[in-house]
């Protein structure tokens, strides 16, 4: 994937720090003219332009929902698996690109913090952690996690935050962590959690909270309640990431992430 599938793209799509002069080398034709270095022209008679290096090195924080709500998958993997691979392939094109990669696990609190590095073994690190780490609490507090990533990284940070934003209050905290950082919000989600099967009898259990209800999926009307809820909370999330202008990856455990992935990063690359 890192190497077929995203060769380039993570690359082309975030930016370094800056530009650093790297020299000036004799104009070609399709150059861009405002590079042109004018005293160096005027000495040698001929038009030269300066040449710029970026300074790629960036600290990419992934910020990762390990909620119970994340041990649910009616496909083929549970949300939190879905998350990990995800990061997996967002760790291994950092650390291809030179950049250190570090994560912040949370649930109702920080479960771990694994400051950023770089190298194949400190990616290994991260993706054990992400796969066996066994969590603490049970809620999911997202706001907590930004105002902790606010205060463990001084520098601005390329944040993805990985999550089903099955959660409330955190809207100050994102628009806080949004000025701060480069915020990019991957909000995993389950075809089960926009609408229910006609199966009859079925019982439900939230899994942080361990409230259990029995639910009559044969009735049309508690379908269309349950699915209605589920397109009010989202369409509710969206416009609060639209009003922050801050575009989110949508990844589903019944599809390939690779679209959604792949589609951020040329638009990305294009508004560059």
């Amino acid at each position: 994937m890192v190497n077929d599938v995203l060769a380039g793209q993570y690359h082309s799509a975030f930016r370094g720090r800056g530009m650093e002069f790297e020299e000036v080398c004799p104009y070609q034709i399709g150059d861009d003219v405002r590079l042109i270095d004018w005293n160096v022209s005027a000495r040698y008679g001929e038009p030269f332009i300066k040449k710029f290096r970026e300074e790629r090195e960036l600290t990419v924080m992934l910020v990762v929902d390990a909620s119970r709500s994340g041990l649910f998958g009616s496909v083929e993997q549970f949300k939190l698996d879905l998350a990990a691979e995800l990061c997996a392939v967002l760790a291994f094109s950092a650390i291809k690109s030179n950049d250190k990669v570090g994560l912040i696990l949370f649930t109702d609190r920080i479960e771990k913090y694994v400051p950023a590095k770089k190298g194949t073994h400190h990616v290994l690190r991260i993706i054990r952690e992400l796969l066996y780490h066994t969590p603490e609490g049970h809620g999911t507090d997202i706001a907590e996690a930004l105002n902790f990533l606010n205060r463990v990284t001084i520098r601005k940070s390329v944040c993805f935050l990985v999550s089903d934003f099955l959660a409330r209050d955190y809207e100050a905290a994102l628009r806080i962590a949004r000025r701060r950082h480069d915020l990019i919000p991957i909000v995993v989600s389950d075809p089960r959690e926009w609408e229910l099967p006609r199966v009859g009898f079925v019982e439900l259990e939230d899994s942080e909270t361990g409230e259990a209800r029995l639910v009559d999926t044969s009735s049309r009307r508690v379908r269309h309640r349950y699915a209605a809820d589920a397109r009010a909370r989202g369409d509710a999330r969206d416009q609060m990431f639209r009003k922050m202008d801050t575009e989110t990856i949508d990844v589903r455990t019944d599809r390939s992430y690779v679209e959604p992935l792949v589609s951020y990063f040329r638009k990305r690359e294009r508004r560059r």
